[in-house]
């Protein structure tokens, strides 16, 4: 029984090793995608995703990137969420042809371990204007500043000079670039990647391509793909928050995180275009209710529009003067239907609107743009309904009127009795006293007789002015 008891431990004891070696190996690694401009929506889910796999038994987390930069904040907070976790973060440029430009160079510095795919670059980190003021580590033209003397004196030893460009506010410029400077100084420092390299990406907006990158010891790795990638770091030790883990990553199975619909939601309404669309919506809407009181649907929707609309502008760098251009050109354009001016409050709206649309994103930074083709359909939308209230204004000048005393000019009438220029006269229904004008010739005056058609010429209280007007047909409405 025993020699029976043995022999089966034998035969199982493959069995049971098999599995305990594929139980080590099958921690996944969570893959997290960035794909495009670095905003609100993107952080949110990027910081969502690293912040979930804490609790998760993985073997490290891989954010996939391409990107041309982004938001300052959106950049800090994926970069904080990074610092903060348990798990190691592999950074990956990737897939060939992808860019980790500005915001997206300062994420891959912060990162435990960073890699980029063949055909890859990264650089161009010097912050850009936003706003006509601050700037942010997105893409777009840069302005470096001034180097500072520590630099001077190692660029003087390598017998090469630094790149200089004057910038139009040197202040604020240079604050915020130092800044930058040493926000990316402090990544590099912390993960042993080179430091003069970090600042060159800042101060001179340096690029540099994946071969380029890991001769100079910026990235650990240069691999073709994301499962070569897991194969190079197996093995690999690192230090995650004052702990060594050793990386099991050869086997693992790649676990890829989506957004969610609050993500995907958040990343709509702070592209600039669908923002700018929501605006006018809103605004258009309540106009419309406000002045036709009752339909309900335009207010709701307007009132719904403008909400999203300015929860999306404060995540985004507007210019609250192009915003309020762009709502003194809506009012203005309105304004025409209102108070007909023949053209100019309507054309004056225009111009408005186009500038302050124009001015609404001031921003270099790549997908933070307003698109100019948008821009262009929706002020040929608002100058036709412009031309329209201008065309309704003119119609309504020219149409007579149809009340008050000016109503009862040039309308026919019946004479019912009529003694020495006095008399009463049917017309519309109605009877009314009636004489006849003091310069109206003798002839026309004796013309003047019951049954005679007149027309009106005008009109003080209750009594009407009335001429022959022998061409008109009696009036069915006259009381006879």
């Amino acid at each position: 029984m025993r020699k029976i008891f043995l022999v089966i431990c034998c035969l199982f004891l493959p069995l049971i090793l098999t599995i305990g070696l594929t139980r080590a190996v099958a921690a996944p690694v969570v893959q997290i995608t960035i794909d495009g401009p670095i905003g609100p929506g993107v952080s949110s889910f990027v910081v969502r995703a690293i912040e979930a796999s804490q609790d998760r038994e993985i073997s490290a987390i891989l954010l996939t990137m391409d990107t041309p930069g982004g938001l300052d904040t959106s950049m800090r907070e994926i970069i904080q969420a990074i610092l903060e976790s348990d798990k190691p973060v592999i950074c990956f440029v990737a897939p060939s042809g992808a860019r980790a430009a500005s915001a997206g160079t300062y994420i891959l510095m912060a990162c435990h371990i960073a890699a980029m795919a063949h055909g890859t670059t990264i650089g161009a980190a010097t912050p850009v204007s936003i706003g006509g003021g601050a700037p942010s580590p997105g893409g777009g033209q840069p302005q470096p500043q001034k180097e500072q003397k520590p630099e001077q004196e190692s660029d003087d030893k390598s017998g090469s000079k630094p790149k200089q460009a004057p910038t139009s506010k040197p202040g604020m410029s240079e604050k915020i670039l130092n800044d930058s400077a040493a926000y990316m100084r402090g990544l590099a420092e912390m993960r042993n990647r080179p430091v003069d390299w970090a600042e060159r990406f800042v101060r001179e907006a340096a690029s540099v391509s994946d071969s380029e990158a890991l001769k100079y010891g910026i990235i650990d790795y240069r691999e073709a793909s994301i499962r070569h990638l897991l194969r190079a770091v197996d093995g690999k030790q690192i230090d995650v928050k004052g702990t060594v883990w050793t990386l099991d990553t050869n086997n693992s199975e790649i676990v890829r995180v989506l957004p969610t619909w609050r993500d995907e939601f958040l990343a709509a309404i702070s592209n600039p275009n669908i923002a700018y669309i929501l605006l006018l919506i809103g605004i258009y809407g309540l106009i419309f209710e406000f002045s036709n009181p009752g339909f309900i649907l335009p207010g709701i929707v307007g009132a719904a529009s403008l909400i999203m609309a300015l929860y999306a502008l404060q995540m985004l760098p507007v210019n609250y003067a192009g915003l309020a251009l762009l709502v003194l050109g809506l009012a203005l354009i309105t304004a025409e239907a209102f108070v007909p001016s023949f053209g100019i409050l309507g054309i004056g709206g225009i111009v408005t609107f186009v500038f302050g649309s124009i001015m609404l994103f001031d921003s270099d930074l790549p997908g933070f743009q307003v698109s100019p083709y948008l821009i262009g359909g929706l002020a040929t939308i608002s100058s036709m309904l412009g031309l329209m209230f201008i065309t309704m204004a003119v119609r309504a000048w020219r149409r007579p009127a149809v009340s008050g005393p000016e109503g009862m000019i040039g309308i026919p009438g019946t004479i019912i009795d009529w003694h020495q220029g006095t008399g009463h006269v049917a017309t519309h229904g109605e009877v009314w006293s009636a004489v006849c004008p003091e310069n109206l010739k003798e002839d026309l005056k004796e013309d003047l007789r019951k049954g005679v058609q007149v027309r009106v010429t005008a009109r003080d209280g209750l009594v009407l002015e009335v001429t022959p007007d022998n061409d008109e047909k009696p009036d069915n409405g006259d009381v006879k």
